[in-house]
């Protein structure tokens, strides 16, 4: 299955968030909030480059879990 951007600029691949987190798109698997999809995320600090899911509501504010004390990820 090929990887999506969303209909807003933080839901489109390649968005970096203000964290530098990047969104890597979705596949349209349901997310954990209301009427939202996951979007495959990845910490962009050359020492981490940890993956993880996110609702595309969180995208834009996004930390890493591992490296920056970020909510965990979700099923992507």
């Amino acid at each position: 299955m090929e990887w999506k951007s969303g209909s807003t600029n933080t839901t489109r691949i390649g968005y970096i968030n203000k964290n530098n987190q990047l969104n890597n798109g979705t596949r349209g698997i349901k997310g954990t909030d209301h009427r939202q999809v996951a979007y495959k995320m990845k910490c962009l600090s050359p020492s981490c480059l940890y993956e993880y899911g996110a609702n595309g509501t969180d995208v834009f504010q996004r930390k890493c879990p591992k490296c920056q004390n970020g909510n965990q990820g979700i099923d992507y």
